[in-house]
């Protein structure tokens, strides 16, 4: 790249705190300010908030109005939630400053199925001001909708796509391990996942997104999650699940169209889960399996969320998909 691109980082939690010190370390990008609404983290030097041995010279503020008093920002890399509700103000008001956005928002990756209103909206906001937005991470974003993609490219025909992802929760953070409901009675598990606001976020954008690129009418969508149970105690850094209470779950979306079911995703998260890794299966001519092992969810999020930036750039204006774009690569 020619220009170095100035990103202020906006939300430093675990994933926030990890771009952002990537970001410190790419050449070619340069970290310019940090918003986060804890009080904890307000008014300390960036540096230490997002864990780095040096400060940055910079304080985290509350909000981004405060920042933008600063050197002019290029881009804001927005991690703060899944669900529009809560992002949506904020992806507006970064794009009416005058930013392009990089967003870990999974309802945001592809939302034209669930929500094509909000979607609509913000997409106006983008083309009005002239700024592009992406929303995009390892899942969705990557595992099982770009991937897939990519690889029917060397099919002739493409009859059914199934991606398997089994992770081992007992690696991953702590907001993780309580997303999967690690440590809850089967009725904690049930009555949280009622209420929508647990579990794995994104398979419905994955199935929209692959529907929508092979141009295939989605006639049924369903979807089913069940809690995965501990036969013995287990403990982690962040949590103690004792026998008969959840240690994770298994989240199982299936998509129809005329012709039957084309698309199936298992998404399997428990602490201590067995045979990690990740399996993408396509039948047609030729049938094609993919098996993939060591994708660390939070590193390769971090990864294609930085890597991404440069090809949002270069973007034209508007809300894009990962098959809006260039093929995102390590740079």
């Amino acid at each position: 790249m020619a220009d170095t691109i100035r990103v202020i980082q906006y939300g430093l939690g675990p994933i926030g705190c990890a771009v952002a010190r990537l970001i410190v370390d790419r050449e070619g990008l340069e970290l310019v300010g940090g918003v986060d609404i804890d009080p904890s983290k307000v008014g300390k030097d960036v540096g230490e908030v997002i864990g780095l041995a040096r400060p940055l010279g910079f304080t985290t503020t509350e909000t981004l109005t405060a920042i933008l008093a600063t050197p002019r920002a290029d881009l804001a890399v927005h991690t703060t939630s899944s669900y529009f509700d809560v992002f949506k103000p904020q992806i507006i008001e970064i794009l009416e400053a005058g930013l392009d956005v990089v967003s870990t928002a999974e309802e945001l990756s592809f939302p034209w199925l669930a929500h094509p209103e909000r979607a609509a909206e913000i997409d106006a906001v983008a083309k009005c001001v002239g700024k592009t937005i992406l929303a995009t991470g390892v899942n969705p974003g990557f595992l099982m909708d770009t991937l897939p993609l990519i690889l029917t490219s060397i099919c002739q025909r493409v009859d059914r796509i199934e991606v398997n992802r089994v992770i081992n929760a007992s690696t991953r953070r702590g907001p993780f391990q309580r997303k999967i409901g690690a440590g809850m009675t089967v009725e904690e598990f049930n009555g949280k996942m009622a209420a929508g606001r647990m579990g794995h976020v994104g398979l419905s954008q994955s199935v929209g997104m692959v529907f929508s690129t092979l141009a295939k009418k989605l006639v049924r969508f369903e979807t089913v999650v069940e809690p995965i149970l501990a036969d013995l105690q287990i403990e982690t850094d962040y949590c103690r699940v004792k026998a008969g209470l959840v240690r994770g779950l298994r989240q199982v979306a299936r998509a129809y169209t005329d012709g039957g079911e084309f698309m199936t995703l298992v998404f399997v998260a428990a602490l201590e889960a067995e045979e990690e890794g990740d399996t993408i299966r396509i039948v047609g001519e030729p049938s094609l399996e993919v098996n993939l092992k060591g994708t660390n969810g939070d590193l390769a999020t971090v990864a294609i969320v930085v890597n991404a930036i440069p090809r949002v750039k270069e973007a034209g204006p508007g809300l894009v998909t990962m098959p809006d774009l260039p093929i995102v690569t390590a740079w």
